[in-house]
């Protein structure tokens, strides 16, 4: 049973910093893409961004040089630093995974979700 389990949510000042941990297990994830979707109340998914297994990255413009996302594939797990946090971040943060590259849609697998809330 594939299960990816999110942690390193929680509630953090503007201009504060959180880490977000996600580790896949229940199958190999190699040439796996694992990816990061926020949820915000009363809008869509949105994608956040993605990391190919060769450590290619995909990262959405509303979050570009504030999260940088990495990943550890031995541990099979995969970080977004989330950095210059704004209350516009507030959102229940999801992992993700899909075969191949690390596009913003198209995943197979996903978490149960983490909440970061940011105050102002």
């Amino acid at each position: 049973q594939v299960q990816l389990v999110e942690s390193g949510g929680g509630l953090v000042q503007a201009g504060g910093s959180l880490r977000l941990s996600c580790t896949a297990s229940g199958r190999s994830f190699s040439r796996y893409a694992m990816g990061w979707f926020r949820q915000a109340p009363g809008k869509e998914r949105d994608f956040v961004a993605a990391i190919s297994w060769t450590g290619v990255t995909t990262v959405d413009n509303s979050v570009k040089g504030r999260f940088t996302i990495s990943k550890d594939n031995a541990r099979d797990t995969v970080y977004l630093q989330m950095n210059s946090l704004k209350p516009e971040d507030t959102a229940v943060y999801y992992c993700a995974a899909r075969f191949g590259a690390a596009l913003t849609t198209g995943y197979d697998y996903w978490g149960q979700g983490t909440q970061v809330t940011v105050s102002s």
